[in-house]
């Protein structure tokens, strides 16, 4: 039996768990308790004012902060008015910054304290904004978040939305240099409820503790959050991941659910506290979003004695493609490199350069055909056309499945660098390091970490007469990209591997790093 009904909206999803769970707590956030009525009252003022500043149905509203229990509320009011949600990546770079807030249109910016300083500085470059404001107290100019949204009504602005209606907008990296926008609907969202409820979300139940660690700007923050809330959880919030606190309050809010990046995990395991944690209360871990290895995932199972599941998705996908169950973890199976099986409602196929399948077993390009596809990138006619082909979209992404339907991920077509659960692409790190009038040439691979899965390696060639050091061409590139993209390290090279056509095989610089894994990707 369904544990909630399958509605055209978001909207009524979270309107109909309102009625199921008024009383209960939605969210906690630095000890403060929203119960599920009270989160519905919020979310009413903040659709109201989303309204009253202008916005119409299919604008954006965009939030640069971390996560909490406003941040939250800003998600369901800009449901309740139509609008689609901007969630940016607050480790993002000025730049970054404004190319994500112009390009989406935003005309409301929501703003951290952590961020002022630095909107401040680049606000003068936004084009859409009507309005800037302060989730905190504390800024001389920009009015209050809880003082704007007191100062309007909560009764429910009751707007009919539609399936196809945009509710999410989430940026990934460019292979070009400039992230694309994902349009995540309705339809894709609400696709993705009974895949959860049928794997990973099937013990999840009213007042369930789940702990939302990975940041709303992410596809993975922002599914926990919704299935958070869908399932009727009590929802325990921090603004980022800190071991220490983690751990504690593991035991102290008893939490029972978490999705945590393998990073994490391995913070986790490596704090002092996790000797005298008491983990009684987990029933589950979600991970996913960058590889593990198997020596830390068999140690987390065993130190925190809990339910693991992988899973595998793009944002582009909602974050749905595949998912290990915990009866796969075990090490005998031969399961543990795989990423899972495909969820019901979900066409996986693996396609060659002639976009035909592969025999089994043979590697070629992971492409998912499925409700939970996103509507498209906003503003990229192009990049639509080559992502989604007949229905089906092209991940990037190499593997191969074997003969019992696992799949496995082995490399990354498009070059990704997946570093701590982040996304980085080549093409916009060298783009950064090109800048420097000391550099003549550059390129950018991901090598093996074990404490990040991969890291930035930059490979320079300099123009002749420089000194430039590594360490001033790697603080370079932190004035103009994110500090999570840059290169951890730069060899100095004189000639750039390439093919005829001039493009850089990044394949050659990786190989001697990547060789001794046996694979491309860790």
């Amino acid at each position: 039996m369904n544990k909630f009904p399958r509605n055209e909206t978001l909207l009524e999803t979270f309107q109909w768990r309102i009625e199921q769970s008024s009383d209960d707590i939605a969210f906690k956030f630095n000890g403060r308790e929203t119960t599920y009525k009270e989160y519905d009252q919020k979310a009413n003022r903040v659709a109201n004012g989303i309204i009253a500043e202008g916005c119409s149905p299919n604008s954006r509203v965009a939030v640069l902060a971390k996560n909490s229990d406003m941040y939250a509320e800003i998600l369901f009011g800009s449901l309740k008015s139509r609008t689609a949600l901007v969630g940016i990546n607050w480790r993002l770079a000025a730049p970054e910054v404004v190319f994500v807030v112009n390009d989406s249109e935003s005309e409301l910016l929501f703003v951290g304290p952590d961020f002022y300083e630095l909107i401040d500085s680049i606000k003068d470059e936004f084009t859409h904004v009507r309005q800037i404001i302060a989730i905190e107290d504390d800024h001389d100019s920009w009015q209050s978040y809880a003082s704007w949204r007191n100062s309007f009504e909560d009764n429910d602005p009751k707007l009919t939305g539609h399936a196809d209606d945009d509710v999410i907008q989430l940026y990934t990296s460019g292979t070009t240099g400039h992230p694309k926008g994902v349009r995540l609907t309705n339809k894709n969202v609400n696709a993705s409820t009974p895949m959860v409820e049928e794997t990973w979300g099937k013990d999840w139940h009213e007042k369930s503790v789940n702990f939302v660690l990975s940041p709303l700007f992410h596809i993975a923050g922002s599914n926990i959050v919704i299935m958070g809330v869908v399932f009727g959880c009590k929802n325990i919030v921090i603004p980022e991941p800190d071991p220490g606190l983690i751990l504690h309050l593991i035991h102290t809010e008893k939490i029972e659910t978490a999705f945590m990046v393998p990073a994490l995990i391995q913070f986790l395991l490596n704090h002092p506290d996790a000797k005298t944690t008491d983990f009684s209360s987990l029933r589950q871990i979600v991970y996913g979003a960058s590889p593990i290895s198997e020596d830390i995932l068999l140690k987390a199972i065993e130190v925190m004695g809990c339910e693991f599941w992988q899973v595998y998705g793009l944002t582009e996908t909602s974050g749905i493609g595949t998912t290990l169950s915990p009866d796969h973890h075990e090490p005998s199976l031969g399961k543990l490199r795989s990423c899972g099986k495909k969820y019901t409602g979900v066409d996986i196929r693996i396609v060659g350069d002639d976009k035909n399948e592969v025999a089994l077993g043979e590697v070629g390009e992971i492409v998912i055909k499925s409700s939970v596809i996103m509507k498209g990138y906003w503003n990229r006619d192009e990049a639509n056309k080559e992502s989604i082909v007949d229905g089906w979209f092209h991940t990037g992404d190499a593997g191969y499945f074997d003969d019992e339907d696992f799949l496995y991920i082995y490399d990354r077509v498009k070059d990704m660098i997946i570093s701590g659960g982040e996304n980085i692409y080549p093409a916009e790190v060298e783009n950064a390091l090109m800048s420097h009038p000391d550099i003549m040439d550059a390129g950018v691979v991901g090598v093996p970490d074990d404490k990040w899965g991969e890291t930035v390696k930059g490979f320079v060639i300099l123009k002749e007469g420089s000194n430039i050091t590594e360490a001033e061409i790697i603080a370079s590139t932190k004035e103009k990209i994110a500090s999570y993209k840059c290169p951890a390290s730069i060899n100095f090279i004189t000639e750039m591997p390439r093919n005829p056509s001039g493009k850089i095989l990044r394949r050659e610089l990786r190989a001697p790093y990547w060789d001794k894994e046996g694979r491309n990707v860790s």
